[in-house]
């Protein structure tokens, strides 16, 4: 019976840390994309996650590997929203959906809920490698989520044009963002999104 509770005890403890753990990377998650990497200290998202300073240091190595949980969070996130907006919709409207929740202003406005790519990009090269190894493969799996919208998957010619879409929704994104006239910002979204759904993917 002991051994029983003590085994209770200890699997209560592991699950309760898992859980502090997650609730440490989803803050994590959201405050990279709200104030980029450099601002992104440990003592500020331990705060956020009701913790001391402390205690970081029984969840990770160091603040590089929480960085990288971080964006590993944020992009899963990324990923599953995408590919939720496209399990919704119709398969020859897939696309079109998801552009259209990509550039749209609330996309836009929720900078620490949002695309990774559009926030973090060019902080990234300036990061650890593990940090880039993850961005490279959200940028992967991203470029083939698109590319699986395509009656021509699997083709080179889907591929590249993936690679395109992408780029432009991110730039978009990210140039949308940086202007200082709503104006200026809307029309930004607006004429990636007109250009992308009228290409013809």
């Amino acid at each position: 019976m002991m051994t029983i509770m003590r085994k209770t005890s200890a699997n209560a403890r592991a699950a309760a840390k898992d859980a502090t753990h997650d609730r440490i990377v989803g803050v994590a998650a959201r405050a990279i994309r709200r104030s980029g990497y450099a601002g992104t200290g440990v003592a500020d998202i331990m705060k956020e996650a009701g913790l001391t300073h402390g205690a970081f240091y029984s969840h990770f190595p160091s603040r590089e590997a929480m960085l990288a949980e971080a964006a590993a969070a944020a992009c899963a996130e990324s990923v599953a929203n995408a590919a939720e907006v496209a399990a919704s919709a119709p398969p020859d409207e897939a696309l079109d959906a998801m552009l259209a929740a990509y550039l749209s202003k609330k996309h836009v406005e929720q900078l620490e809920t949002g695309c990774p790519l559009a926030a973090l990009g060019s902080e990234t090269s300036r990061q650890a490698p593990e940090v880039r190894r993850i961005v490279t493969r959200h940028i992967k799996a991203a470029a083939d989520l698109i590319a699986r919208q395509s009656a021509d998957w699997g083709q080179q010619s889907a591929h590249e044009r993936a690679l395109m879409t992408l780029s432009t929704m991110v730039g978009a994104v990210v140039l949308a963002r940086a202007v200082d006239e709503p104006a200026l910002s809307d029309s930004l979204r607006k004429a990636a999104l007109k250009h992308l759904t009228s290409s013809g993917h």
